[in-house]
């Protein structure tokens, strides 16, 4: 690591640790643990077209067929683990430096490191829930064995995973949570995320605003890096992790 980097590595473990840090994650925090965002070549979309798959008039209409591609996003998920990161955001929160994680994913990989206030934007695929009756479910791996579909026990309608599906909004408490805390943070970690997912991606320029110090940790330059970043690093969160515990231990 040359001395520039060592520098500003320094800087952001003592900022970290003045705590009121807000951590903001994407889909690239999880790569690290074998889950490709929906978007990357080797993701869900590749396969299966979300204009297809992916809105909720889709699984209204023909739950069979979706659940084809939900059957497969379990399975990855199923096999994959907390990676560093997870696990040092959780470690953050112990320490009391991180109020919040605020995640557009919907793993649960963040719950499963230790974490325990992380804000899920986008839902849980944790639980299933009946559209009708709105009676919730935990989600188990037997469900995945039902066919055509699981079904609701109170009144035999199909379970849709509780996420956010194309042409469904927000959860309205969720969004009101993360607007609040980066409202308030001192900083933002800004990690694995392209910026271009509205409403979600309006929340570091809200943190901006109110006077937050933005973190980016991105393998790419985001919608973010040149106009609200004040410190990028252009790698994988794990290396960036590995790396700040030299400073922060």
């Amino acid at each position: 690591m040359d001395k520039i980097k060592q520098d500003l590595m320094k800087e952001v473990a003592d900022l970290i640790k003045q705590g009121g840090v807000v951590a903001f994650t994407g889909a690239g925090i999880s790569v690290e643990s074998g889950i490709p965002p929906f978007r990357g070549a080797k993701g869900l979309w590749s396969k299966y077209n979300p204009e297809e798959y992916a809105y909720i008039e889709t699984f209204l209409r023909n739950p069979e067929k979706v659940w084809i591609m939900l059957r497969e996003m379990y399975r990855c998920f199923s096999e994959a683990k907390p990676n560093l990161a997870h696990l040092v955001l959780a470690e953050f929160e112990t320490k009391g430096y991180l109020e919040a994680v605020i995640t557009q994913n919907i793993d649960s990989l963040h719950q499963k490191a230790g974490s325990k206030k992380v804000i899920e934007l986008h839902g849980s695929g944790d639980r299933l829930v009946c559209l009708d009756c709105k009676k919730e479910y935990p989600f188990i791996e037997e469900y995945l064995k039902l066919t055509p579909y699981p079904k609701c026990e109170r009144c035999n309608k199909p379970l849709k995973p509780a996420i956010v599906f194309f042409g469904e909004p927000l959860p309205e408490k969720a969004l009101s949570q993360a607007f609040e805390l980066v409202k308030s943070c001192k900083v933002l970690i800004v990690i694995g995320t392209s910026g271009v997912v509205y409403p979600a991606a309006y929340l570091p320029y809200e943190a901006k605003r109110s006077g937050a110090k933005i973190i980016e940790i991105n393998p790419e330059e985001s919608a973010y890096t040149n106009s609200i970043t004040d410190y990028f690093f252009k790698e994988k969160a794990g290396e960036f992790f590995k790396n700040l515990s030299f400073f922060y231990n």
